[in-house]
């Protein structure tokens, strides 16, 4: 049964809320690495890279609002330090310092492990019956698959 986020119980959005500020602080970590990666990429495929790389990190921006607005939704606090990001987040911060297939391949670790992260949490949703955020988190997973796969087939 759908159940609007007022509707829930305190339990329940406290435990998605925190489900969700998981999936914004992996989202804003892996924002600032695909940014990061446009700033510093080089090589012969700088320009696809460095348009690919924007691409993502512009689609995440947008992203952690959407996510974090969700959570305010649900009457929850929604995490808004990068050290607080940083300490949950299970994609590590990347400094920057590498060849363009690390780089792929960093991000595509970092969206295939996003893409999970929102799987968890919208099975968590669709546990309480809070289908706004269960479809919320399936439409993020898939983006962030499109994305991962995108990743891999650059190094194929």
């Amino acid at each position: 049964m759908t159940q609007p986020a007022a509707d829930l119980s305190p339990s329940a959005r406290d435990a998605i809320a925190d489900a969700l500020n998981q999936c914004v602080a992996e989202t804003a970590v892996t924002t600032m690495m695909a940014q990061n990666f446009h700033w510093n990429v080089t090589g012969m495929a700088f320009g696809p890279l460095h348009d690919l790389f924007q691409k993502i990190y512009e689609d995440h921006f947008v992203a952690q609002d959407d996510l974090a607005e969700r959570i305010k939704a649900l009457e929850a606090h929604a995490e808004g330090t990068l050290a607080g990001m940083i300490a949950r987040s299970k994609v590590a911060e990347h400094d920057g310092h590498a060849d363009d297939k690390t780089m792929v391949a960093a991000l595509r670790d970092a969206q295939v492990t996003v893409a999970a992260t929102m799987a968890s949490a919208g099975a968590l949703a669709a546990e309480h019956g809070d289908t706004l955020t269960e479809d919320l988190c399936i439409e993020r997973g898939q983006t962030h698959e499109k994305f991962a796969w995108m990743l891999r087939a650059l190094l194929s």
